[in-house]
C-alpha cells in the first residue's frame, strides 16, 4: 500500500512538469502582433557634412566652395583673371577667434586643390598684415611711389621692414615702420634675418593673413581681398607664383643628415605671397624667435625658399599656385592690358630693364610714369587728388 502511494506521487510530479512545458510554449501564440507604434523609431540617416571632403584634400582641410579636384593629382592653378572687388563692397567680420590648438601634420603625398570662387571668408583690409621687405638706400627712390599710390589706401595694414632708421618716414608711418637691425647688404643672411623678424611680427599682431611683398610691387588691394576671401585663414594656405618651372631641389639638413635631398615649390618674394595664420602658426617651430634664420641656414637657401622649404618639406603642405602675382623677372608685357587691375601684384623693370613694365594706357606717359604705377593708382581711385581729372565738354 505504501509502495503503491509512492508511485502515484512520482506519476503525478510527471506530469505536472510535462503541462508546465507544454503551457510554456502555448504562450507566444496567444500574444497580440505588436502595433506599427510599438516599434522603435529608425535611425536618424546621418546628414552630410556643409562642406564634403574631396578626393586629394589635405585631412583636417576644407577646400573653398566650389573647389573641384583635379583628377589627374596635379596641382591645380589659379586663373589669370578673377574679378575684381569692388571698393566699399568688403563684408563685416566677426571678431577673430583665439588661435585654436595647432592640428595634427596630414599625411604626405595629399595635395590641395582651391579654385576659390566663392567667398568662404569675408575679409577686410584689418584683417591682412600686409609686409614691405626693403632696404635704407630704396626709401626716397621706391617708398615714396608706394606711400603716394597703393600704401595711402592700406596705411594701418601695411608694415615696413628696413635695416636702417629713418626720421622722415618714421612720420609717415609711425609704429609700422621696423628697423629690423640686419644688414643692409642683398645676401642671403640679410634677407632671411628680416624674414624672421617680419614673422614674428605677423604672430604678435593676430591678422588673419601674413602677405609679403618686395618694395617694387604695386598691391591690388581690391584683388587680394576678393582672392584671400575665398579661403579659410584657419585652414593650410600658400598661395604665390613660383619663379622656376619645376621644384627646386636642397639637401634635407633639419629632419636627417643631410645625405638625402627634398624637393619643394616655393612662391618667389620678388612677386609676392600669402599664408594663412593657420598655417603659419605651425611654422613656429622652424620660423619663430630666431629659428627661421637657423632652419635657411641648415638648407642654405634664401628667404622665399626657406618658407617653401618649412611648408612644402617640413610641413607638407602644397603651395597653391597662382598667376595673379607679379615680378620684374617676368615678361610684363605680355600681360594682358584688360587684366592688368585683376591681378594681386604687379612690378616694374630695374636697372637692366626698364622698360619691362605692364602695358597699360592713361594721361601718364612712360617718361612721367615709367613703373606705370601711377596709371595704375588712378585707374582703380580715379578721385585721387594728385590724379588727371577728365575735362567734361
Amino acid at each position: 500500500m505504501h509502495l503503491s502511494h509512492v508511485g502515484i506521487s512520482k506519476l503525478c510530479f510527471l506530469l505536472s512538469l510535462a503541462l508546465c512545458a507544454f503551457v510554456l510554449l502555448l504562450i507566444p501564440t496567444f500574444q497580440a502582433p505588436p502595433r506599427q507604434g510599438d516599434r522603435p523609431p529608425p535611425a536618424p540617416r546621418p546628414q552630410p557634412r556643409p562642406h564634403a571632403k574631396l578626393p586629394g584634400a589635405r585631412q583636417g582641410q576644407l577646400p573653398p566652395d566650389g573647389a573641384h579636384p583635379n583628377k589627374t593629382g596635379q596641382r591645380v592653378t589659379l586663373g589669370t583673371s578673377p574679378q575684381t572687388l569692388g571698393r566699399g563692397t568688403a563684408a563685416k567680420l566677426r571678431p577673430l577667434p583665439g588661435d585654436a590648438p595647432v592640428p595634427a601634420v596630414a599625411p604626405a603625398g595629399q595635395r590641395r586643390f582651391s579654385l576659390g570662387s566663392h567667398s568662404r571668408d569675408p575679409l577686410e583690409l584689418k584683417d591682412i598684415f600686409i609686409a614691405i621687405k626693403t632696404t635704407k638706400k630704396y626709401h626716397k627712390t621706391r617708398l615714396e611711389l608706394l606711400f603716394q599710390t597703393w600704401v595711402s589706401q592700406a596705411k594701418e595694414q601695411t608694415f615696413i621692414f628696413t635695416d636702417g632708421e629713418d626720421k622722415e618716414l618714421r612720420k609717415k608711418t609711425g609704429l609700422n615702420l621696423i628697423n629690423t637691425n640686419c644688414s643692409a647688404a642683398h645676401t642671403r643672411q640679410a634677407l632671411c634675418c628680416k624674414m624672421s623678424v617680419e614673422y614674428d611680427k605677423f604672430i604678435e599682431s593676430q591678422k588673419k593673413w601674413f602677405c609679403h611683398v618686395d618694395d617694387d610691387n604695386y598691391v591690388i588691394l581690391p584683388s587680394l581681398l576678393r582672392l584671400l576671401s575665398s579661403y579659410s585663414h584657419t585652414q593650410d594656405v600658400y598661395l604665390g607664383r613660383p619663379s622656376l618651372d619645376h621644384p627646386i631641389e636642397a639637401a634635407e639638413r633639419v629632419k636627417s643628415d643631410g645625405s638625402v635631398s627634398v624637393k619643394f615649390w616655393f612662391a618667389t618674394g620678388g612677386a609676392g605671397f600669402c599664408i594663412s595664420r593657420g598655417l603659419a602658426l605651425k611654422m613656429s617651430p622652424w620660423a619663430s624667435l630666431g629659428n627661421f634664420i637657423t632652419t635657411a641656414e641648415k638648407i642654405r637657401l634664401p628667404d622665399d625658399c626657406t618658407i617653401g622649404y618649412i611648408i612644402e618639406a617640413l610641413l607638407e603642405v602644397s603651395m597653391t599656385h597662382t598667376h595673379l602675382f607679379h615680378s620684374h623677372l617676368e615678361n610684363l608685357q605680355r600681360l594682358p592690358s584688360n587684366s592688368v587691375l585683376d591681378q594681386v601684384t604687379l612690378s616694374y623693370g630695374g636697372f637692366e630693364n626698364r622698360r619691362n613694365v605692364v602695358s597699360v594706357g592713361g594721361v601718364f606717359s612712360l617718361a612721367q610714369d615709367p613703373s606705370r604705377f601711377k596709371t595704375i593708382h588712378c585707374l582703380l581711385y580715379p578721385e585721387t587728388e594728385w590724379c588727371p581729372k577728365k575735362s567734361h565738354p
